[in-house]
């Protein structure tokens, strides 16, 4: 919010600045492409209500400029007409422009999700995970990464189809994405693997965390008869001194040894200092 009134207090300030401008140099010198850069920067900064009222107000200016510069009109009513065409202009501006920026922030939105499970997708988590590590750096605070592996996910896609194996995803991001915090991010990392990025979390509080959220996830494919287990690797840093490929790295790596030594269970590390 404080941006934003930033930015329109900004749009005001050059809208009132080519105002004088507008006075100072007379009639025969036009500054409307200047309103149209307090217009548009307002815009693109604070949405479309700040870019209309910047829209009114540099419209407004323009018309109290253009009578103080002294422009004579063969009618007196064409000034109030020549008003309203720009003040018309300077609106469909504003709003091609609101509505250009939304379609961008949507896309790049949708740049950061996984199409089929509604989850993060990989880049995502990594950029979520390279801002926490450096929090966690900053305060000492801890941080938590799980990597949950599919076991025998290729059975149900093999056996019942893809449309199952689709189902089957989505499941598990629902119900990772219900039964764990608001704050923590879940992400579809692979074709079948998912990893959890917990903030705020040491290593107990990921173990409980995890343990229970495993539990529904066995619980949620029993119910549906799918022949799928989970293996997770979770890695805790309590400082965050460690880059984003080493951290991820640490969780695929115990993720992979559940695998070799059997499957469905979980394996935990934490990373001193």
């Amino acid at each position: 919010m404080g941006n934003r009134l930033l930015w329109v207090a900004s749009g005001l300030a050059l809208a009132a600045l080519v105002g004088v401008l507008d006075v100072a140099t007379g009639y025969e010198l036009s500054f409307g492409l200047f309103y149209l850069g307090a217009i548009g920067v307002t815009t693109w900064q604070a949405g479309r209500r700040a870019g209309l009222f910047l829209a009114l107000v540099c419209a407004g200016v323009w018309f109290v400029a253009d009578r103080a510069a002294g422009n004579v009109y063969t009618q007196p009513l064409i000034a109030y007409w020549n008003a309203a065409i720009r003040l018309g202009f300077f609106v469909i501006v504003a709003v091609l422009l609101a509505a250009l920026r939304a379609a961008l922030d949507r896309e790049q939105a949708m740049a950061r999700v996984d199409t089929l499970t509604g989850a993060a997708n990989r880049r995502r988590l990594l950029e979520r995970l390279d801002d926490e590590l450096d929090r966690s750096r900053r305060y000492a605070r801890p941080l938590t990464l799980a990597y949950f592996d599919l076991d025998h996910f290729k059975q149900v896609n093999d056996h019942l189809g893809h449309a199952a194996g689709d189902q089957v995803l989505q499941e598990v991001a629902r119900t990772l994405l219900e039964r764990l915090r608001k704050t923590d991010t879940v992400a579809r990392f692979g074709g079948d693997e998912f990893a959890v990025l917990m903030p705020e979390t040491d290593p107990e509080a990921a173990q409980a965390a995890v343990d229970a959220v495993r539990a529904e996830l066995l619980g949620c494919m029993g119910r549906h008869g799918w022949p799928v287990t989970f293996s997770v690797g979770v890695v805790t840093s309590r400082a965050g001194e460690i880059g984003v490929d080493a951290f991820v790295g640490k969780a695929d790596e115990l993720m992979y040894r559940v695998k070799q030594a059997g499957k469905n269970r979980v394996l935990y590390a934490a990373l001193e200092g």
